[in-house]
């Protein structure tokens, strides 16, 4: 059991602090210690905004270090494999990926063949809002702008399986959100051979049974393929638009836009890109009736059933209009999810039958979902909401520590001790409240 983080917000500072230096590598953060060996993309966008505020030199690492395991064609891959990590420590590990050899991977390390939330653009930015030497940081940023660019790039012209202009993933781990309730349907519709496609795998906080099993063979298909284009055009049976997905491309699109002006560039072309995207995710994934933002079934054409802590992620878009912040703004505080729960935000809707209060991706809080709400909320003004949503945060790591995921009503830790991500935010959090001192003497230990 975690120990409670009593004390001022200096000691919740400290021990934040001290899990990002423990999971350090040298060259990036793993999430946690064993659980956890790699780099994950999704996670190190997070890890970058802690570490911003405690590290900031270290920072620019964790963030460079994902972009330089970018494939050429611009996919950022969701995971990227430390070579000193024993090759089956891990499942599933580069055996099951096999993206070496492949003519767009990167040569010097090796990498899953998918990609995750583009959080990347938006830690740039941050990071530079944080930066202790302006003219170093906007050095930095023009070194990883064109990576930056080219992702977005890979994501209009590979990604738009829909043709409408948003982004599709091709994996449920590609949403950030792994076994959330909203991929239960398209995950159903899928043909499996019958094959088992991960025999004697020690899966840890994964789905289990006939679901891993998709999980798997879905990754199979894409390897076999040889991650080509063509094949997620025509072929993949896989192919949902995600609101969380779509909110932080739309994030990313502003960020670049942003980073450009910054570092000397045209922004146009980047914000007239993100007013397409925008009209795109109202079109598309906004649903009038519930007043929130659904994922949608590009191969079945309908939208799925399942409402989660996804829906509120275009809340990260200044420009959303306010119908739409007012619908997710009382969806958020309504008995579906924070109204209800003693520690928000739910990953799922409280009254869904999906609903699971410890099922991974399927009710627990997270402290980097919860981050995307609150900083989505204070940028559109609700103080209120935002405080809620920032205290409740606090809150969960002062009684349980920095564990992966959380009760959201008594908020019993749960999964991994000692995460990254949680950490990190809490070391953000803190920061956008005026808290950032270390400890007298503190040294970083590598």
């Amino acid at each position: 059991m975690s120990p409670r983080l009593t004390g001022d917000e200096t000691v919740l500072w400290q021990a934040a602090a001290r899990v990002l230096d423990a999971n350090w590598t040298g060259s990036a953060t793993v999430p946690s210690p064993g659980l956890y060996p790699h780099q994950w993309s999704w996670d190190s966008a997070f890890v970058c905004l802690g570490l911003a505020r405690h590290r900031y030199e270290r920072a620019e690492r964790e963030l460079a270090s994902v972009l330089r395991a970018q494939w050429r064609n611009g996919m950022v891959p969701h995971l990227v494999f430390n070579a000193k990590v024993a090759r089956h420590a891990y499942f599933p590990g580069p055996e099951l990926w096999r993206s070496r050899g492949r003519p767009d991977a990167p040569r010097d390390v090796e990498t899953s063949g998918i990609t995750p939330p583009p959080m990347q653009a938006v830690a740039a930015l941050r990071l530079h809002r944080a930066a202790p030497d302006v003219e170093r940081s906007r050095a930095f940023l023009r070194e990883i702008l064109p990576r930056l660019t080219a992702q977005l790039r890979y994501l209009a012209t590979v990604r738009d399986l829909g043709g409408a202009g948003l982004v599709s993933i091709c994996h449920p781990w590609e949403s950030g959100l792994d076994n959330s309730p909203a991929w239960d349907r398209p995950l159903a519709a899928l043909r499996l051979p019958p094959v088992r496609y991960a025999p004697d795998a020690v899966r840890q906080a994964a789905p289990t049974g006939v679901d891993y099993e998709r999980y798997v063979w879905l990754v199979t298909t894409l390897r076999d393929a040889g991650y080509k284009d063509g094949h997620l055009r025509d072929v993949h049976p896989f192919a949902v638009e995600d609101p969380l997905v779509n909110g932080t491309y739309l994030a990313a699109l502003q960020a670049v836009a942003e980073l450009a002006e910054i570092t000397g560039g045209d922004p146009v072309p980047h914000r007239e890109a993100a007013a397409r995207v925008r009209e795109a995710l109202l079109e598309r994934l906004w649903d009038p009736e519930q007043r929130c933002f659904r994922a949608l079934d590009v191969r079945t054409g309908k939208p799925v059933p399942a409402v989660t802590v996804a829906s509120f992620a275009p809340l990260l878009d200044p420009g959303l209009p306010a119908y739409a912040v007012r619908g997710l703004a009382e969806l958020l505080l309504s008995s579906r999810f924070a109204g209800a729960a003693g520690y928000p935000v739910p990953t799922c809707d409280i009254q869904a039958s999906a609903f699971d209060r410890a099922g991974y991706w399927r009710g627990p809080s997270w402290i980097n979902t919860n981050w995307i709400v609150w900083a989505g909320a204070a940028g559109h003004g609700l103080t209120a909401v935002a405080d809620l949503i920032g205290g409740a945060t606090l809150r969960l790591v002062r009684q349980s520590g920095f564990r992966e995921y959380f009760d959201p009503f008594d908020g019993t830790g749960r999964g991994s001790h000692d995460f990254s991500w949680s950490a990190a935010l809490v070391l953000d959090l803190l920061a956008s409240r005026g808290t950032s001192r270390e400890p007298v003497g503190y040294r970083d230990p590598l």
